[in-house]
């Protein structure tokens, strides 16, 4: 019984410090300021990068070409090449534009998100890292689809996502736009050396009381 006490009392203590798992910060819907709330008017996106230069929440809901684009919401906006949306782009040849979101992830031991995109025309290409996210489908601009990353994708110190879109070449040519959601995001810090060793004594002990068992079960 001692064994099996220390046993659990390592163990108990091992699963405390994960608990401790936390939400990925830095982490933002495009259109929104830095409190996580859409912002409002045209202008730059301030987490959001497109090819290297500017992304721009030129969208308003209830003008082209929003309507048939995913209404916008206090969650997110669309982003668009130029402040008004309703530019017209690759008349002849398809485009593609990169958005790019860079965030800070301090050493960890676990991480993951969930986030859900639409696009005009559609998501040819997801990468964290440069480790490829694979969607649900490629996705279109009337709703949404989704993606996500896991431990693997990730790296400690600066993470960008990059996600690429397709648009398609049309006679005279056709806007283009990018709106990405997140949904749970949640990140593990590496044990601390204290927790290490507990885990140790926690399994140790209940090796111990394992091999106990055998030996009354042989002796009995």
């Amino acid at each position: 019984m001692k064994f099996l006490a220390a046993a659990t009392f390592a163990l108990t203590l091992t699963m405390a410090g994960s608990a401790g798992a936390a939400t990925i910060t830095g982490l933002y819907n495009t259109g929104v300021d830095a409190g996580g709330a859409a912002t409002t008017g045209n202008g730059a996106d301030l987490h959001w990068s497109l090819n290297g230069g500017e992304a721009y929440t030129g969208a308003q809901n209830g003008m082209f070409p929003l309507g048939p684009w995913l209404a916008e919401t206090a969650t997110s906006r669309w982003l668009t090449p130029t402040p008004n949306a309703a530019d017209s782009f690759d008349p002849s040849v398809a485009g593609e534009y990169s958005y790019s979101l860079a965030f800070d992830l301090p050493t960890f031991s676990a991480a993951s998100f969930f986030a859900s995109f639409a696009a005009d025309n559609v998501v040819s290409l997801i990468t964290l890292n440069g480790n490829v996210l694979t969607p649900t489908t490629g996705g279109g601009f009337g709703g949404w689809d989704s993606f996500s990353a896991s431990t693997g994708d990730f790296v400690a110190g600066t993470n960008v996502l990059t996600v690429k879109v397709a648009n398609f070449a049309q006679n005279g040519g056709n806007p283009t736009g990018f709106r990405l959601e997140f949904g749970q995001s949640d990140v593990a810090p590496v044990p601390e050396p204290a927790t290490w060793a507990m885990m140790i004594m926690g399994f140790g002990a209940m090796g111990a009381l394992m091999r106990s068992n055998r030996r009354r079960l042989q002796t009995a």
